[in-house]
């Protein structure tokens, strides 16, 4: 779990090499249903509790995994952007994971309370913000970023102070 930009995707594949491990996006399973302007009306404490849908990824990938079957799902289509009612497509393709031994949720609210019966290790990436903030920059157009720290910051905030405080993590990596 961690912060947009903290380099949580780069830490579970390296890990996921090590650990011959399977990985979860958590971003494959962003609530797409809920239009842009259901985003805007939302508290900072909705935007977080709701941005990605845990049972969608519980019932499609934790649970096939977690009892040694082939999980499969439509992951989250960013490119293909909003439809005319603000809503977001999943992609046509589906992505699929093979059991094993060890299983790595990627993604901002992946330590979600929701799934403590299901994490045996929560992991939280966090590094300073000026760093966060240049990778993001780095990689996503001006536009688009601004829109994103207007919706997700707040969230992202709350999440992290109320939710899953660094405390609540049994490791946190820094850098």
């Amino acid at each position: 779990d961690g912060r947009s930009g903290a380099g949580k995707s780069t830490v579970a594949a390296a890990l996921a090499d090590l650990l011959q491990a399977t990985v979860i996006p958590t971003d494959d399973f962003y609530a797409a249903e809920i239009p842009d302007d259901g985003w805007e009306a939302r508290a900072a404490a909705a935007r977080a509790r709701d941005a990605i849908d845990w049972r969608r990824m519980r019932r499609s990938a934790l649970d096939p995994l977690l009892a040694g079957q082939p999980a499969v799902w439509h992951p989250f289509d960013f490119a293909a952007g909003p439809r005319r009612d603000g809503t977001y497509r999943m992609s046509p393709q589906t992505v699929r994971r093979e059991p094993a031994p060890v299983v790595i949720l990627d993604g901002a609210y992946s330590a979600r309370p929701e799934l403590d019966d299901v994490i045996d290790v929560s992991v939280l990436i966090d590094i300073p913000t000026d760093m966060r903030l240049a990778r993001l920059a780095a990689r996503e157009e001006p536009e688009f970023l601004a829109a994103w720290h207007e919706r997700w910051d707040a969230a992202e905030d709350y999440y992290f102070a109320q939710v899953r405080p660094r405390s609540a993590f049994d490791l946190v990596v820094t850098g």
